[in-house]
């Protein structure tokens, strides 16, 4: 009937949760303890269960993990960081190397899913592109990746880059990307025309940097609703750090939060250490998706980070002032359910028949874990134990026989 039963845990809400497992999926879910017949059963000893975490928003091409500690270097303008990028990249591993070693740490953490943004321009080819499809590869199976093409230096100001995004989404992006269509290519309708035609043509999806401030950001946040509508691509579009959100009154806010429900729009936000960011309590009110990423990971932009999607669950909660149980839960929402969602994750979460894949922790309830973020957990895949085990025992001793990233 069943292959593994995990008995006495604990669910979000702190109370009992027994899970069943047959063929790696998750059968029953409940407070009562089942018949488990000759299943194996695992006694996790009221220990917290949560599903896996998804990153929204990472830059595998970028980060220096798995390379040599680079200091951060100061740059004035926004051309100066990113001419100051490509030359520590030039002189770094490869790219390959780099995002599986930043893959295999997120792993690690429980990170199951991810969007990963890879640039793409006319000076850079596809080459960056390719590199993380190498490295997706490696960890098929283990970790969904989906694949972003970033114009990081612009679309119409710099020639030659609409043809290699349209390229890029031809060979395998799931994703095209935009950024900051006024202040950086001085030309929103023409940018936003090459991405959404882009999007319509190869049916792939769309997620734009904006960090494009007050009122101004305000703007092109309506140009990417409308057009969104218009596309007949609600669902389909994301907006990420629109910080904008974080600039105006609330009464723009519920303006455009309103806009971008009835559009389908979804914003990510990382909740950023030196800037404002978007109000999420009243997004979500207003029926805005809002989810969170990691952004970048000790890169040239900033030397922070270390990919753990419950330490920016914690931040998210910090920056925002979550106090309550409730608003704690919106964190660990846009780090799970959420993300999941607008990457399009299939059998995610703890429901009858989906992948039976999960985190286990050390604590009371969700809220707590947030709160808190405990380094230890255990990771669960497809039924198995994952990965090193050995910090948090139950009853009888399990070892790690999943797969090994």
């Amino acid at each position: 009937m069943f292959d593994r039963v995990f008995v006495n845990a604990v669910g979000a809400d702190g109370q009992s949760l027994n899970l069943t497992v047959r063929d790696g999926r998750l059968v029953t879910l409940g407070k009562e303890r089942p018949e488990t017949g000759s299943a194996e059963v695992i006694d996790l000893q009221g220990h917290l269960v949560l599903p896996g975490f998804v990153d929204g928003h990472i830059h595998l091409d970028k980060s220096f993990v798995g390379d040599r500690w680079r200091p951060h270097r100061v740059a004035a303008t926004l051309r100066e960081r990113l001419a100051d990028e490509k030359a520590a990249l030039a002189s770094a591993a490869p790219i390959a190397a780099r995002a599986d070693a930043l893959i295999r740490q997120v792993a690690s953490f429980g990170t199951m899913a991810m969007r990963s943004h890879v640039d793409v321009d006319a000076t850079t080819g596809l080459t960056h592109l390719h590199a993380v499809m190498e490295a997706r590869e490696k960890w098929r199976g283990i970790m969904d990746v989906e694949l972003v093409a970033f114009p990081q230096a612009g679309v119409v100001s710099c020639p030659g880059t609409a043809e290699v995004l349209d390229a890029a989404a031809r060979e395998g992006a799931d994703v095209v990307g935009g950024i900051d269509p006024s202040t950086l290519d001085g030309d929103a309708e023409g940018q936003l025309d090459i991405v959404f035609g882009i999007a319509q043509k190869r049916g792939v999806k769309i997620d734009i940097h904006l960090h494009e401030p007050g009122e101004q950001g305000i703007e092109q946040l309506h140009r990417i609703a409308v057009r969104t509508q218009a596309a007949g691509l609600q669902g389909r579009v994301a907006v990420s750090h629109a910080y904008a959100l974080g600039d105006v009154g609330p009464d723009s806010v519920a303006r455009i939060a309103d806009a971008l429900a009835a559009a389908g729009v979804s914003i990510m936000t990382n909740a950023p250490g030196d800037r404002a960011f978007p109000p999420i309590l009243q997004l979500r009110a207003a029926g805005v998706r809002v989810f969170s990423g990691n952004d970048n990971i000790q890169d040239a932009w900033w030397p922070y980070g270390n990919g753990d999607m419950l330490q920016r669950a914690m931040l998210l909660g910090y920056r925002s002032g979550f106090y309550t149980d409730e608003a704690l839960l919106v964190a660990l929402d846009m780090a799970t359910e959420a993300g999941a969602a607008v990457i399009g994750k299939r059998d995610y979460g703890l429901k009858p028949g989906n992948e039976a894949s999960f985190l286990i922790f050390k604590a009371p309830n969700a809220a707590a874990t947030v709160a808190a973020a405990p380094a230890e957990r255990v990771i669960v895949r497809r039924g198995q134990f994952w990965g090193d085990t050995a910090r948090m025992s139950f009853e009888p001793t399990q070892a790690a026989s999943g797969p090994r990233g």
